[in-house]
């Protein structure tokens, strides 16, 4: 042995008491503090102490603490290791409880438990020399076979590492460096072993002992490695690290739940996130500012709220998409047809798709341009940026702008707020997963603005293609290039947009449909949109041109087809009841049946013909195939016409006019059984003319008729 004199620890120890966890002589471990006599330890020794003397603290373990004082404490385990608490860190997220660093120095022997409260006081007896073992040949004398059959396997087991590993790195040089005697311990703490492991080896006093049980557990951690080996594909060869060691820094929590399965796989996902920092492709900025915080994360409890803050910030710089990019499709033939099958009409919006694609084509590193489309509502805008989508083979992001009023919606929020996170469009673009996809900015003018500041003005720095290569998002706090986005924002109105961001936009009016347009759609897109959603065939259900133009004049009034596509819709439903009705009652009938009554339909037919589809319900059979649907079937499935419908209040209107000293009253025909319910003075003291068109209208209003008459092939006004 070395003449170095040794260094005592106190006879008396304060007691910390572990539940879970087990801290070995050499190694360095957190623990939670949260059960009461812990807590006092705490706050009397550590944090009020002054002296070297004070922060040596008696770790005891496999002996959970009582939650109170008032109960009594349960039996010590004999074998405890002295600890120097380096670190104290205190919170009261989600509970009071303190996360203490504590550094293992030598074993000890409990003698006798001189005080319970507050915290236990016991007397000790020191088991191991704390010495400075040099590296001598008359030390490996001593120890003989087993020290050198030991510091093989150790070796053995490291070099099976990734040595590229700075952690891996510096273990390897603490095996040449540090004293073979603390070498078990020490490794023993690292490698892949259960509590009731470390608890026998801290209970093996003796040295031949210790390095007798230690070398079992290398020998099973050398061999699963060469298992792993075998089965891992090679590009995963790196990653080996993660199932044979661990990182030397662990946290147990004394009253916790926490199971030390879930801290080796928590401790695992730090170390591939670190090794995703380390490939990813991300600018060199946002690179130092990850290192940075990795290294901040390792030093960082769990137990503390911002370990998840910082672990998924980190996350998601790993995740963006700094360089990753889709290839552009940039044959304008097809671009042509594909925009012409998906949208009818709406020439000037595909010319500058075909624009852009051409500039495109001959300019590679061409900043995406900011479109805004305009037009009223249900004319297709969003549809379209979805095609354009499409037409280049980009990814498509939607984000609704319609109500939003605070800024952070769009920048993000600052990392110092609790339940921060990135605005939109961080947001989509790591859902999206390229740096070049299309966003839709829909409704754009209406933003609102409130004291969380002007999302408007947000956007400003976001639509400036001469500002957007350069974009910070607040939770980030590192800049990322947008310039390769093609943002297209929808507005039904430029009024209510702000000027400045009205500048920074390509305005491309898209107008409502014609009624000729209306109908195109509506074969091309709407009705095959609505049999297949209605699991219809052309085969059962027949809607002709002209039964779409009178749904067009007589129950829509939009510029859009919003409303026609739901009358569509209601039509087809109809007719799926009428066919799934047919087919219930075609699975009842057997053949004979259907031979007796088929002369019975002609003969029904041919009385009776049927004017709507609701004439069907009457017959045994299934109706016939396909179903057409006339102006008699619209009535019946969509009521009257929206504007040749009855008026209400017809009675109060009435006799307000009456008490006004009027004498004629002009009114809907439909709304003529309304007279019934008016009072028989009222009646006869008033004309009434009936109209079912605003010429009849206008010929009663003036004095000798109105002279002008409707053309023919217009359409006149219904009331």
């Amino acid at each position: 042995m070395s003449s170095v004199s040794p260094i005592q620890i106190p006879s008396r120890l304060p007691l910390l008491l572990t539940h879970e966890g087990v801290l070995l002589p050499g190694s360095t471990m957190r623990t939670s503090v949260d059960s009461a006599r812990n807590l006092q330890l705490v706050r009397s020794r550590l944090l009020k102490g002054t002296s070297l003397q004070s922060t040596i603290l008696g770790v005891i373990p496999n002996t959970p603490d009582p939650a109170s004082d008032a109960q009594d404490l349960p039996p010590l385990h004999r074998i405890g290791t002295a600890a120097l608490a380096v670190q104290v860190v205190g919170s009261n997220w989600p509970k009071p409880h303190y996360t203490l660093l504590i550094t293992g120095l030598c074993r000890f022997q409990i003698v006798q438990v001189l005080k319970e409260k507050p915290y236990p006081i016991a007397e000790v007896e020191q088991l191991d020399r704390l010495e400075e073992f040099p590296n001598t040949c008359k030390m490996r004398e001593e120890l003989g076979e087993l020290s050198e059959q030991f510091y093989k396997y150790a070796v053995q087991l490291v070099e099976m590492l990734d040595m590229s590993v700075p952690a891996v790195a510096k273990l390897r040089r603490l095996l040449d460096s540090l004293p073979r005697e603390a070498l078990p311990d020490i490794l023993t703490s690292i490698i892949r072993t259960s509590n009731k492991e470390k608890l026998q080896i801290l209970d093996a006093v003796s040295l031949e002992e210790r390095f007798k049980m230690t070398i079992p557990l290398l020998v099973r951690q050398i061999e699963g490695l060469k298992l792993l080996q075998k089965t891992r594909k090679p590009k995963q060869d790196d990653d080996k690290r993660v199932i044979a060691i661990r990182p030397i820094r662990r946290i147990t929590h004394i009253s916790g739940t926490l199971e030390d399965e879930d801290e080796d796989e928590d401790n695992d996902d730090i170390v591939m996130l670190e090794k995703k920092i380390r490939t990813s492709s991300m600018p060199e900025q946002a690179h130092k500012v990850c290192v940075k915080e990795i290294k901040r994360l390792k030093k960082m409890p769990q137990s503390m709220p911002e370990y998840a803050l910082t672990r998924n910030y980190l996350e998601l710089m790993v995740e963006l998409p700094w360089n990753k990019s889709t290839t552009d499709r940039l044959d304008i033939r097809a671009a042509r047809i594909l925009l012409d099958n998906d949208h009818y009409a709406m020439e000037k919006l595909k010319k500058r798709v075909l624009e852009y694609l051409a500039v495109r084509q001959l300019k590679n590193n061409l900043k995406g341009p900011i479109l805004c489309f305009v037009g009223p509502p249900g004319v297709g805008k969003t549809s379209v940026g979805r095609s354009v989508a499409k037409t280049l083979g980009r990814e498509f992001h939607r984000i609704a702008l319609g109500g939003v009023c605070d800024q952070s919606d769009i920048r993000g929020h600052r990392r110092t707020y609790v339940g921060s996170m990135p605005g939109r469009i961080i947001n989509g673009l790591k859902t999206v997963g390229v740096n070049n996809p299309v966003f839709l900015l829909d409704e754009v003018d209406k933003l609102g603005k409130s004291l969380q500041g002007d999302p408007a003005a947000a956007l400003l720095e976001v639509l400036d293609p001469e500002q957007n290569h350069n974009f910070t998002d607040h939770y980030l706090n590192v800049a990322f290039d947008l310039s390769q986005v093609l943002f297209i924002a929808t507005a039904n109105t430029t009024a209510t947009i702000p000027a400045a961001l009205l500048d920074r936009m390509e305005i491309i009016q898209v107008p409502g449909y014609t009624q000729e347009e209306k109908i195109e759609i509506a074969h091309r897109h709407l009705i095959p949109k609505q049999l297949e959603q209605h699991g219809l065939t052309p085969q059962q259900i027949q809607i002709p041109q002209v039964t779409t133009l009178d749904i067009i004049t007589r129950y829509t009034r939009e510029a859009g087809v919003r409303s026609l596509d739901r009358k569509l819709g209601a039509i087809c439903r109809a007719v799926a009841v009428k066919v799934a009705e047919g087919q219930h009652k075609e699975a009842k009938l057997d053949r004979s049946d259907v031979t007796e009554r088929e002369g019975c339909r002609e003969h029904i037919l041919e009385d009776e013909k049927p004017e709507s589809i609701s004439d069907t319900t009457d017959l045994a059979l299934p109706p016939e195939m396909p179903i057409l649907i006339d102006f008699h079937a619209l009535k019946d499935i969509l009521g009257p016409p929206m504007y040749e419908m009855e008026v209400g209040g017809i009675k109060d209107k009435v006799l307000a006019a009456h008490r006004a000293g009027l004498k004629q009253v002009i009114i809907p025909r439909r709304n003529e059984k309304d007279l019934e319910g008016i009072p028989g003075n009222v009646r006869q003291d008033l004309s009434f003319v009936t109209a079912s068109c605003l010429d009849e209208v206008l010929n009663a209003a003036f004095d000798g008729g109105f002279t002008v008459k409707t053309r023919p092939g217009l359409l006149n006004s219904k009331l």
